[in-house]
């Protein structure tokens, strides 16, 4: 089973340019993982000759960029920025495929005030449906994600509740249009992530492993700590067969020793 990480608690540290994604590369390799996850925020450029740099930076540390993550707004009121979105995935497949990442997620888009939600479950069906086929073609899966924040973003995902999550799996069935299963968003808004797993479990083909404080708010802590029934998840998807990308996302905030502890708990808790 291969394990990958998207480092959330190092964003800042990326940003700042404290820390580059090559020293990214490094500790992931360091601390046993296949695969180093990375945003689109801190991508310096869409050309040929930085990401093949990029790319060979992954590949001296020892590990594959396994997945990218951006922040496809499909949901903004404004059609141009809508269309601007929808351009701009098309250009992060041709870069994903360009660094070999295995899984693109996709999100629905911002809960922006005003925007009504059969509007908005419209938009965000079209715009995540658009380019599967480009994708599948480049050798890139995109995964829409049931999604809570993004880094770059003002507001929470307006499909971060379940049954908006759900009407747009429904309108997106038979897209080709795969799904990133995150394991604790669903718990902020107090939904039921094993009965939206059950719902959706065939259409995934990555997994986020996160982990919140309480359910009801949006509090990320170290994986493993909280309330999130990690176990019972990972029984469905070791029942189901699943064998793809399991992505601890780490956002506790608690440092490097953050990393080196919860990616030996996500291991452990997969194979009980």
């Amino acid at each position: 089973m291969p394990f990958s990480c998207l480092p959330a608690s190092l964003y800042p540290e990326i940003s700042r340019g404290e820390r580059t994604l090559a020293g990214w590369f490094r500790l992931a390799a360091e601390i046993g993982l296949d695969g180093a996850d990375i945003s689109v925020a801190h991508l310096d450029s869409l050309q040929s000759p930085y990401l093949d740099g990029l790319r060979r930076q992954a590949q001296d540390a020892g590990v594959v960029i396994a997945g990218m993550v951006t922040y496809t707004d499909f949901t903004h009121p404004d059609p141009a920025v809508r269309s601007q979105h929808r351009q701009e995935l098309r250009s992060y497949i041709d870069a994903a495929a360009q660094l070999g990442v295995s899984f693109l997620r996709v999100t629905a888009g911002q809960n922006h005030p005003g925007v009504k939600r059969q509007d908005g479950v419209s938009w965000a069906a079209e715009g995540l449906s658009e380019w599967v086929d480009e994708a599948k073609a480049a050798g890139v899966t995109l995964v829409y994600e049931n999604h809570a924040i993004g880094y770059v973003w003002t507001y929470f995902d307006f499909s971060q509740t379940a049954s908006v999550f759900l009407e747009i799996c429904d309108r997106t069935a038979g897209s080709g249009l795969q799904l990133l299963f995150d394991t604790a968003n669903l718990l902020a808004v107090n939904d039921d992530p094993l009965a939206v797993l059950d719902a959706v479990l065939p259409r995934v083909a990555a997994v986020h492993v996160s982990d919140i404080r309480q359910a009801g708010s949006f509090e990320p802590v170290l994986i493993g700590t909280g309330v999130t029934p990690l176990n019972a998840i990972f029984e469905r998807f070791r029942k189901a067969g699943f064998d793809g990308w399991i992505s601890v996302e780490e956002a506790s905030k608690t440092g490097e020793e953050g990393f080196r502890r919860a990616i030996p708990t996500v291991r452990e808790l997969w194979q009980i």
